[in-house]
């Protein structure tokens, strides 16, 4: 994924929201969000890609969940591993973050600039990963403490506009008093945004100018790259007295875009933490 806001025990009503989008060339095949099963028996809840394998955001019935974004970097290193393994393993994986990131530190090179965020809902611990931290060369883990946090493709919380924009919106979404079918809309529309940063607010990120203006909406389009949002996706948690009542949304999109978006939903309930 390309875009992600996302609140952790930030609403007593609403435990975890997540609402993002993933960018991806047009032309890399991909299947939707379903249910299936990793070769270890491991079934996952996301959707899939075909190329290398892995996914950008899963969750299993157990409650383990993480999901991923992209580092942008002006010449992009090539990477013999792709980045999407790393989410499928964290949830075939049984250790906690500190396990899990100790097992991969030496491996962090074999893969592109990641932000990677692990989630364990009946621990309720959550953990930001990242192999581009300041210049460091070692993997950099972050604990989570409840709040809302945004992610593009550079650290975490880093105030690009389309980050802090998605972050107001579901803020604002929060402390609403809506119902989930009117926190999901104020969502989906700000996924949907394709409004830019104007030039003075662009990061600068090394790419060229117009590219850079064109990734800065929170919907991208890049036509004479063959490359855009591939898909959104909510994640709402409703909290009762003994489980979560999750609900995942994904809204796969064709070259139309939006006007074009296939829908697929799961849901699953999880022991409250």
């Amino acid at each position: 994924m390309c875009l992600v806001a996302f609140a952790i025990g930030a609403s007593a009503r609403w435990p975890l929201v997540i609402a993002a989008n993933r960018d991806e060339f047009l032309e890399r095949p991909t299947l939707p969000l379903a249910r299936w099963n990793t070769a270890s028996g491991q079934e996952i809840i996301s959707g899939r890609d075909l190329r290398a394998g892995g996914t950008w955001m899963g969750i299993t019935p157990a409650g383990r969940i993480a999901f991923l974004t992209n580092v942008r970097q002006a010449q992009p290193e090539a990477a013999p591993r792709s980045r999407g393994e790393l989410v499928t393993r964290w949830l075939e994986s049984s250790d906690d973050a500190a396990g899990f990131v100790a097992a991969l530190q030496d491996q962090g090179a074999a893969f592109g600039g990641f932000n990677l965020v692990l989630g364990d809902l009946r621990q309720k611990a959550w953990t930001w990963v990242t192999n581009k931290y300041e210049g460091a060369p070692a993997l950099h883990a972050q604990a989570l403490a409840p709040g809302l946090y945004g992610l593009s493709n550079a650290g975490l919380d880093t105030p690009w506009p389309k980050t802090l924009e998605l972050k107001r919106v579901l803020a604002a979404a929060l402390q609403s008093g809506d119902g989930p079918e009117g926190l999901q809309k104020l969502l989906w529309k700000a996924l949907g945004s394709r409004q830019r940063a104007l030039p003075a607010d662009l990061p600068h990120t090394g790419v060229p100018p117009e590219l850079e203006e064109a990734l800065s909406s929170a919907f991208v389009e890049v036509p004479g790259r063959g490359y855009g949002t591939r898909c959104s996706t909510v994640l709402l948690a409703t909290a009762s007295d003994s489980d979560w009542n999750i609900e995942l949304e994904e809204r796969t999109h064709g070259r139309e875009g939006l006007a074009a978006a296939a829908v697929h939903r799961e849901q699953l309930e999880i022991k409250a933490p």
